[in-house]
């Protein structure tokens, strides 16, 4: 299919990213922002991958669906993608849950989030909805997706990935013939459909959809009208269009090797850890210095990191780590780690396996080791993290893998009051 063809697709295409969940499996990070707001990989948040996958796939028209504690999402969003022109039709606009059917109603599910923005949609005239998780880390070109849609004559396409049989029970799985058409729709399976031709491999749904328009609004309707429905995509919508209408799988494999490309959900504090701190290796498979694909953000103005301090026993220094602007270490060690804007780590102190997020400061002599210390904590001079993890029980949150969080009101620091 041309790049024109494509890029006509794109146009008339609308994307909307459901971000309004809470995830509450990411613990006390998320005590006072929605999952797709929290920090990842140095400078970014969640949402700017799937955002930035929209413009760098030429989906100019975005809707960003809210509702849990959404103000620091709408701030990032605000500040950081306030650049497309309006006068050529693009946008990125927010649409929080405000009772436009009636006056009780929250966003009951993914799709009665779609389905109360439903008379904005149709005043758009879109061809093609994108649904999207605001919540995972992936880089993917949905122009080409789109253009597999399309050719197939597809009513719904359902983006998948590769994962193993033990995997596979913890996703919702797709049973597809020869020609990708999807057969069976289970979540969370004890046995799960296998791949045709493989052994033990199933295929998994992303949490990405491509509907035509039409046939959305049709679906979300009924679903509407449904007693008894979750008003969810993956449990209700699909199950029920799967066997009257041509719903189509495309798994999402790396163009160049053919295969399974960088997918992860960063659901859990040890899957959030496992990520970020894959992005420090020598070639990481995220690569986050690829000019093709750019990852935007809101970039806030800092001075570049500094490493002060030159004695022996009193050197500012980080190894096989990633250290943003604004951060100072002063006369401490930070080796293997990854460090947000505007942290400050000070003398004789040494972090290890961590992640610190943005404007926190470091005591002198603290020790810490495979944590994450959240934005804004000061840690009390020569506070051990990570060594004990038995003490470390009572009074932060250690996660199963071992990963220690840590946080202001840990802390007894209070950074936020509601009364």
């Amino acid at each position: 299919m041309s790049e024109r063809h494509v890029s006509h697709l794109t146009r008339n295409t609308i994307a909307l990213i459901l971000a309004g969940g809470r995830g509450s499996r990411l613990m006390n990070m998320t005590d006072w922002r929605a999952k797709p707001a929290v920090p990842f990989g140095g400078k970014f948040r969640i949402i700017d991958f799937p955002l930035s996958n929209c413009i760098n796939s030429g989906i100019r028209k975005i809707g960003i669906l809210t509702q849990y504690k959404a103000h620091s999402l709408i701030l990032h969003i605000q500040q950081g993608w306030g650049f497309l022109r309006g006068e050529f039709g693009e946008y990125v606009e927010l649409f929080p849950a405000q009772q436009r059917h009636d006056e009780d109603s929250w966003y009951k599910g993914t799709a009665d989030a779609v389905f109360q923005n439903i008379d904005i949609l149709r005043t758009r005239h879109p061809k093609h909805i994108l649904v999207l998780a605001g919540d995972h880390i992936y880089k993917m070109d949905y122009g080409a997706m789109l253009a597999d849609h399309v050719k197939k004559n597809a009513d719904l396409t359902i983006g998948c990935i590769e994962v193993s049989l033990k995997d596979a029970t913890a996703f919702g799985v797709m049973d597809v013939d020869e020609n990708r058409r999807v057969r069976a729709f289970v979540e969370k399976p004890a046995n799960p459909p296998l791949m045709p031709g493989r052994t033990d491999t199933a295929l998994a749904s992303m949490g990405i959809y491509i509907f035509n328009a039409e046939f959305l609004y049709e679906q979300l309707i009924k679903d509407a009208d449904t007693k008894g429905s979750s008003r969810d995509f993956g449990k209700d919508i699909i199950p029920s269009v799967i066997n009257k209408y041509l719903v189509n799988a495309y798994p999402f494999l790396d163009l160049q090797t053919g295969g399974q490309s960088y997918w992860r959900d960063v659901g859990t504090i040890d899957a959030y850890w496992s990520a970020n701190m894959e992005l420090i290796g020598v070639n990481p498979e995220l690569n986050l210095y690829d000019k093709t694909w750019p990852i935007w953000t809101y970039q806030e103005q800092t001075p570049p990191a500094k490493f002060v301090f030159d004695d022996d026993d009193r050197r500012g220094q980080a190894v096989d780590s990633m250290v943003s602007g604004g951060c100072v270490i002063s006369g401490a060690k930070v080796r293997h780690s990854l460090l947000f804007s505007n942290v400050r780590v000070n003398s004789f102190t040494t972090i290890e396996d961590s992640i610190i997020l943005p404007d926190s400061t470091i005591g002198r002599h603290c020790r810490i080791t495979k944590a994450i210390i959240e934005k804004g904590c000061e840690v009390p001079e020569g506070t051990v993290i990570g060594e004990n993890l038995d003490e470390d029980r009572q009074k932060y949150h250690v996660s199963p893998g071992g990963v220690v969080l840590v946080t202001s009101d840990m802390l007894g620091q209070k950074l936020r009051y509601v009364r």
